[in-house]
This record gives structure tokens, sequence and C-alpha cells, in this order.
């Protein structure tokens, strides 16, 4: 299928920053709506009259329909035209925003987020294929860095931005906030963004409906295994255990079905680009440390250390604005031709180290000074991933390759995240009844100082006017709740400790496998077209 060249869509001057910033927004409003509503989940239910539980299918709804669209988000471009689809989807997600904040039971509130999460999974693939593209192929690290702004710092904004409206308005704000620059950037899209010349689209009878079902079906049933096996007990819940049978033999039939069928939804074929296939894999590893750290620290200070959520998030502020900072600065280093993988193997390094300090100074009082230098480097650490692992992936695709490949990234990043936080959940679940297990093993309550402790605790009760035999009582529950605080903290280490050495063993992974390809399909940005 033909069609305009990329060169005919570089953009110059005002017209190009326009362009940029119009789609970095959209890619902000996208990711920062994923975390958005975690910190409003209480307030939700209240407002609502429904469980925790319930209310909790507003993030899974979200997520299942961004990861359904995004692998078809190259297709349906080519079909619509981009700059259309572009737009549709601002639309979409702007108007399903205004029917989220607007939304009178949860059943309404989960359609319109599934809808929204539809809308907003093109955005995020749709507004690097456009940015990349706006740029001519010496530029192409800037434009990288630039996107690379609203994917890193957006998944940090979205919990203190969230925790402000909820603390100052109203659950229902943190959805109206997306309406004035959803309006905004799509009447943009719409004077703007243009599209390539596609010779042909797909007629109507030559469409693979049976790939499209095949997706939506295996796609969003491996996004809600993922989103509620922990809460579900894994596979002892019948649904969980069904549908993961269902993603298993339905990603199988969907992949075979592509690669054969003449017209598919999804080009697996732009995979046997070699640099494209290692910037997927790397894409999951960065989603899976993104989030899953994005996730693990605001829970820890909220759960042990009894923060707010705006508290919480505030703590991931300097380190984004860091990230912000290098983002520029990195894309600039690799413009000047600085091999990609060493930078990679400089920012796995960071996260590493970022993961260790979190083991090591993780307490049931850590103080919030404490946590300034570790995140620091995961701010600088992801910034040294992101812009490299785009390189890697886009940098010797051509026309049409790009939006193809950019899906494929977009969607290992979300599905890394989502692999992340799932397994995360699970791993501290079953490390914090073992290390529970242990430390009531080794506590005696007939040793002297366990003994102590509780007529401490008893005496100070009763100095309060408790009676002796309630006071004794509330001293046993004390004990056992510094128990659980302790196991807690020491499965929280356990996490930090898994993550380093993950990044860790990534390292050299990075250094040889890239560089053994090197001579073969070098990594060079003005290959791109």
């Amino acid at each position: 299928m033909s069609f305009a060249t990329s060169e005919s869509l570089v953009e110059y001057g005002s017209r190009r920053a326009i362009i940029t910033i119009t789609a970095i927004f959209c890619a902000l409003l996208e990711i920062v709506d994923t975390t958005i509503v975690n910190v409003a989940l209480q307030t939700m239910s209240g407002n609502l009259g429904a469980t925790i539980s319930e209310v909790s299918w507003v993030i899974t709804a979200y997520a299942i329909g961004n990861v359904i669209v995004m692998p078809m988000t190259s297709w349906l471009a080519q079909q619509f035209g981009r700059r259309n689809y572009f737009a549709a989807s601002i639309i979409i997600f702007t108007v399903f925003s205004f029917l989220c904040g607007n939304a009178n039971s949860i059943g309404e509130l989960i359609l319109f987020r599934l809808l929204q999460g539809m809308g907003g999974g093109a955005l995020l693939v749709t507004s690097q294929t456009i940015i990349t593209e706006s740029y001519p192929p010496e530029d192409r690290a800037k434009a990288t860095a630039l996107y690379g702004l609203g994917v890193i710092v957006g998944p940090t904004l979205g919990p203190p931005l969230g925790g402000y409206i909820v603390d100052n308005f109203s659950w229902p704000f943190i959805f109206y906030i997306n309406i004035p620059i959803g309006i905004i950037a799509a009447i943009l899209t719409i004077l703007f963004v243009r599209s390539p010349k596609y010779a042909e689209k797909t007629k109507a009878a030559d469409v693979d409906w049976i790939g499209i079902g095949l997706l939506a079906i295996s796609v969003g049933s491996l996004q809600y295994v993922l989103e509620r096996g922990q809460e579900d007990d894994w596979f002892s819940n019948t649904a969980i255990l069904v549908l993961s049978v269902v993603a298993v033999f339905g990603i199988f039939f969907f992949i075979w079905r592509e690669l054969t069928y003449r017209n598919p939804i999804v080009a697996f074929k732009v995979l046997r680009n070699r640099n494209l296939r290692v910037g997927t894999i790397l894409s999951f590893v960065l989603g899976f440390g993104l989030y899953g750290s994005t996730y693990i620290i605001p829970l820890y200070t909220q759960q042990l250390l009894g923060w707010t959520a705006l508290q919480s998030g505030l703590l991931m502020v300097p380190a984004a604005l860091a990230t912000a900072f290098m983002m520029p600065i990195v894309g600039a280093i690799l413009k000047k031709g600085a091999p990609p993988q060493y930078l990679l193997a400089i920012g796995m390094t960071l996260f590493t180290m970022f993961c260790l300090a979190g083991y090591f100074i993780l307490t049931p009082d850590t103080g919030r000074d404490s946590f300034f230098g570790m995140l620091m480097l995961r701010g600088v650490g992801l910034s040294l991933l992101f812009i490299p692992i785009t390189a890697v992936s886009l940098s010797t695709l051509k026309g049409q390759e790009i939006g193809q490949g950019a899906s494929f990234t977009g969607l290992m990043r979300q599905l890394g995240g989502s692999f992340g936080v799932a397994i995360i959940n699970t791993y501290m679940s079953r490390r914090n009844a073992l290390h529970r297990s242990d430390l009531v093993a080794h506590l005696n309550m007939n040793s002297g100082n366990a003994v102590n402790r509780v007529q401490q605790l008893q005496q100070g009760l009763m100095a309060k006017g408790v009676p002796a035999d309630k006071a004794l009582l509330s001293s046993y529950k004390i004990m056992d709740m510094s128990v659980m605080k302790q196991s807690s903290v020491l499965s929280y280490m356990d996490v930090f400790m898994a993550l380093a050495i993950m990044f860790m063993v990534c390292v050299p992974v990075v250094l040889i496998f890239i560089r053994n390809r090197k001579s073969a399909e070098p990594v060079d940005l003005s290959s791109a077209h």
C-alpha cells in the first residue's frame, strides 16, 4: 500500500511548535488519566454507593480500553486518515470524560471509562507518530525527548493532581479538567496536523473483523486477569482461570490470523526489524519499572507512613522535574552520535541504584528527606531509558512502519506496567505472609523483653483510664500490629531488591544484545527515513 513519504510531513517554525505541544498534551492527558483516579476511589465509593472492589473497575475498564485500541491504531489511522482519527480520538476521550463526571451509578462510570480508555489508547500511540514525523531525521532524538515528557512525567502527576482536586473540589472534576484541553487540542489537530496520503483503504468486505474480535477478546481478557488476579486470588477464581485460558488461546489465534490474512489490522511483519524487536522487549521492561515504582512508593507512604494521597504524590514531583530537565539533554547526546546501548546501560544502572536505595532506606518510620536522593536516581535513570529505547525501536523504520512500530512499543510499555503492578502485588502479598509467619515464630511472648513491652503498653493505657483487662488485650493487639507493620516493610524491601536484580541483569544483556547487531543493523537516527 502506498502512502506519502514522511518527509512531506516534516514541519517547521510555529506550525511544528503547535503540533508538538498539541501531541504532548494529548499524550499527557491519556497517561495522567491512568493514575489520577487512584486517589479518588474512596470518595467515588461513598458517592455512588458502591464497594471499593466495584469502584476499582473504574481503573480496570480504562486499562482494558487502552490495550484493545493500541495495536489497531496504525490500521485505524490508515482507514480514516491520521488527522481525522486523531481528532476523533480526542473528541471521544473528551466527551466520555464529561460523561464520567456526570455518571449517576457505578455501572455508568465503568462503561464511560471503558470508552474513554478506547479514545485514550489512540492518543498515546498517534501522538508519538505525529511528533516523530513532524521533525526531520536529524532531530528525531529531540522529538522523542519532547514526547517522553508526557509518557514519563504523566504517571507521576496523576496522584498529586487527583489528591488536590479531591481535597479541594469533588471527584467529577478529575474528569472535567480534560474538557477544555481536549476541545483546544481537537481544534488545533484539525487545523494543523496533516496525514500521509494513503492510496487506498481496506474495503468493508475485506476488513479483518475476526482479527478485531480476537484482539478485543484476548487482550481484554489478559488485562482483566492482570488487573484483578491478586484481588480475586488468581487461578482459584473461576473467572480468572477461564479468562486466562481465553487470553492464551485468543492471542495464539490472533497472531496466526494476522500473519495469514491478506489485510491484517496489526502488521506483525514489521517485527522482522531487529531493532524494533529489541525495542519492544525493552519497552516492556521500562513499563514494568516505571509503573511498578510509581505504584509501590505512594502505596508504602500511605499504607505504612500514614501520608495523605496529596503528600505521597508531591513526593514524586521533584524527580519528575529531574526527568523533564534531563530529557532534552539526553536527546542532544543521542543526536551527537552517542551509542544508545551505552545510555541504556547507564539508565539501567541508575534505576538499579534507585531500587537498592529503596531497599536500604525503608523502615516503619522513614523520613521524607530520605526519599529525595533515591527518587532523583529514578528520575534521571528513566530519562536515560525512554529516549534510547525509542531510538532503538523506531530508528530504522520508514513511513507507515513508524506508526506500526509505535503501536507495538506503546502496547508493550502498557502491558509491562500491568504485569509489573500485578506481579508486585502478588509477590508482596506472599512475602508479607511469609515474613509475618517468621516474625511470629521468633516472637516468644514468655521472654523478658516481650513481657516488659506488653506491661509498658498496658500501664500506659491504664494511665489513660482504660481498665486493666481491656488494656492488656489492646497491648497484645498493638504488638500484633507492630509485627504486621514490620512484615509489610520487609515485603516492600523484597520488591525493591527484586526490581534491582531485574534491572541489573538487563545491563549486560543490553550491551551484548544490541552491540552484536550493530554491524548488521545500525542504530542511526538519521536512517529513519
